[in-house]
């Protein structure tokens, strides 16, 4: 680690003790729940993450002291895709908590950090590890390419502007299609409270027969 590297961890460590402080006492990166221990949300913790990173850049690009950087079209689609995730995770929830019919899985006690981000109501499932996985990823190459720009002979604007790396724009998309499909199937994860559906169904003939099995 270099000299001029050496902000940008200063500044992803503080952000992160910030954030991960105001959980604790506040419960920042919890989803709204009446469980004593409130389960962690995957769209929070993705909103926080790119937040931590975008902003440590942006700090220790600063204070390289050759100007403010501009943000990239590809950065600002990022926090976009964050911002709209949590945002439509939050709508979701709020929707779901005015229905009295179903349990929500919410509500259920959280089983640790990285459990709940990759869990709904079933237990740890395949889209979740995905998006989990593609943000990891990515926010790692951010990191590496953000430490790599920052060097000494970085001093004119057009340097600046760079440091911080612009995604491709298929890259956007899958990260893009990764968070859909949470939102989405999100939609899915409540389920009817046990007695709110009816156990009869009325046959052919107008007799109360029992439900069918499913297959």
């Amino acid at each position: 680690m270099t000299a001029t590297q050496g902000p940008f961890w200063g500044y992803f460590i503080l952000l992160l003790g910030t954030i991960v402080f105001l959980d604790q006492k506040y419960g920042m990166l919890r989803d709204s729940s009446t469980a004593r221990k409130k389960p962690y949300s995957w769209a929070r913790v993705q909103l926080a993450w790119w937040t931590i990173i975008i902003l440590a850049s942006f700090f220790a690009i600063l204070t390289l002291g050759h100007g403010i950087p501009t943000f990239n079209q590809s950065t600002l689609i990022l926090l976009g895709i964050s911002a709209a995730t949590t945002g439509a995770a939050r709508i979701i929830d709020q929707s779901d908590q005015q229905k009295t019919d179903i349990v929500l899985a919410q509500n259920m006690p959280g089983q640790g950090f990285f459990l709940d981000i990759l869990s709904d109501g079933t237990g740890p499932n395949l889209h979740r590890f995905q998006t989990v996985l593609f943000n990891l990823a990515f926010g790692i190459w951010f990191i590496s390419q953000v430490a790599a720009g920052l060097t000494p002979a970085c001093t004119s604007l057009d340097c600046i502007n760079k440091i911080m790396p612009a995604l491709e724009q298929n890259n956007l998309i899958l990260l893009g299609l990764s968070a859909g499909t949470y939102a989405a199937l999100k939609t899915t994860e409540n389920k009817p409270a046990p007695g709110s559906m009816p156990d009869k169904v009325p046959d052919t003939s107008g007799h109360t027969g029992q439900l069918p099995a499913q297959g």
